[in-house]
């Protein structure tokens, strides 16, 4: 039988498999407090990991142990208190039923406090953006050939290590002793014939200059069907790995957001976050996506990432500006043929008068036949104005591609964002 031994080192002395494994035994608890600290944490140290508490009864585990065993005699009590069908109250108290792994306050015995442990900044990212995809994801015709994907090609003799094929490898190895000692073989089992011959000869006709001589053929040829080595480089074979072009899933991130003066501090604060966690989530999940920032108030305008989330320039209100600029930002840089398109916009949902009529038509004449997916989140309180009603006549010509969703407070953030963004069964 072999034994595989893994003896790569893990970080800091820890072991990752078992660290892997609790993550994936407790990762209901994790979740639940990855989701607190979401919505807690303010722009700058969203990317930082956590540390993550899970209560001491949770993590116990059932045990086996040996019974009384052998034979008892019990004298029970007779009951004249209670029916079928009573509930018995928890014996209150130090008594033997308590155990250490409870965490309420007692003026005697020891407790256990609940289990701590620190999240890394990828771990915590990992949850955070579990289970969460763009939706509609297509692929586009190919754009350009640095695009490529290693495939499988064959075998080959010659690569590095990491792609050696063992079983193929095995394979020639054994091939190539099949056929280096089928010879040998051969001669050895002529020599041991004829050795045997030769000693059931009658001792006056026997040979012993040829008996000698056959002796030492067969321990020459045994020495050299030992000598054939088990494996050489003659055998490697390795896989074989060519570039074929692919086609692209490039996609681009539309970020559209609302700095009028409508716009509170607060609110301002809420579409950052909402915005951030959909930069990380781009960031560490797609390769191929580039984002542009818009902001807007009665003109908009395209800026980096920098003045996109600390400029604090502002103004009145007309959103058809942000929508005819990506229409126009679409028509110069991304063709719908080659790039997957999406919108995010937040806002507060006050607009100029008559700018939201404005804001439907240009989304569904112009916007929405080239879009995979566009989101709108409307941070506000109170009753839902104008724009929101032009954008539900939207969502129902585009039920799949138009997702709209209030956000009240800094706590429904993250549910809204996991709401927009979930992994569905079907593209």
């Amino acid at each position: 039988m072999s034994y595989f031994i893994d003896r790569r080192p893990n970080a800091r002395h820890k072991s990752a498999v078992n660290r892997q494994r609790f993550l994936d035994r407790y990762r209901t608890h994790i979740k639940r407090s990855v989701e607190e600290a979401v919505n807690r944490r303010s722009i700058t140290d969203m990317e930082r990991g956590e540390k993550v508490s899970i209560p001491a009864r949770d993590i116990s585990e059932p045990v086996f142990q040996h019974g009384p065993g052998g034979r008892r005699t019990v004298v029970s009590p007779g009951n004249r208190e209670f029916v079928e069908g009573d509930r018995l109250k928890r014996p209150g108290g130090g008594g033997g039923g308590g155990g250490a792994g409870e965490g309420g306050a007692s003026n005697q015995g020891e407790g256990m406090d609940e289990f701590a442990f620190s999240l890394s900044r990828e771990e915590f990212l990992d949850f955070v953006f579990d289970g969460l995809e763009l939706p509609h994801l297509e692929r586009k015709q190919l754009k350009d050939l640095e695009e490529v994907r290693p495939v499988r090609a064959g075998l080959a003799r010659e690569g590095v290590p990491a792609r050696i094929n063992i079983v193929r490898s095995m394979r020639e190895a054994q091939a190539r002793r099949i056929a280096m000692r089928a010879p040998l073989r051969r001669a050895l089992r002529e020599a041991e014939e004829a050795l045997e011959a030769e000693e059931r000869k009658d001792p006056v006709l026997r040979n012993p200059a040829r008996i000698q001589e056959l002796k030492a053929d067969i321990e020459r040829l045994e020495q050299r069907i030992e000598a054939v080595p088990f494996i050489d480089t003659f055998d490697l074979r390795y896989n074989n790995l060519v570039d074929q072009p692919q086609p692209s899933n490039k996609a681009v991130m539309f970020c559209v957001m609302d700095v009028s003066g409508s716009m509170t501090q607060a609110h301002k604060d809420i579409a950052k976050r909402f915005f951030l966690l959909l930069y990380l989530f781009l960031e560490r999940s797609y390769e191929k996506v580039e984002l542009v920032f818009v902001r807007h108030h009665t003109a908009a305008k395209e800026v980096d990432e920098e003045e996109f989330f600390y400029s604090r320039e502002t103004g009145g209100t007309i959103v058809s500006s942000a929508l005819t600029l990506v229409d126009e930002i679409i028509r110069a840089r991304y063709p719908a043929s080659q790039w997957n398109l999406y919108v995010a916009q937040a806002s507060d949902g006050d607009n100029w008068d008559d700018d939201s009529t404005t804001c439907r038509q240009l989304l569904a004449k112009s916007l929405m036949p080239r879009l995979q997916y566009y989101t709108y989140v409307e941070i506000t309180p109170h009753a839902h104005q104008a724009l929101w009603e032009e954008y539900e006549s939207v969502q129902a010509d585009f039920p799949e591609r138009f997702a709209m969703r209030q956000i009240v407070e800094g706590g429904d953030i993250y549910p809204v964002f996991r709401e927009l963004f979930r992994r569905r069964a079907t593209q």
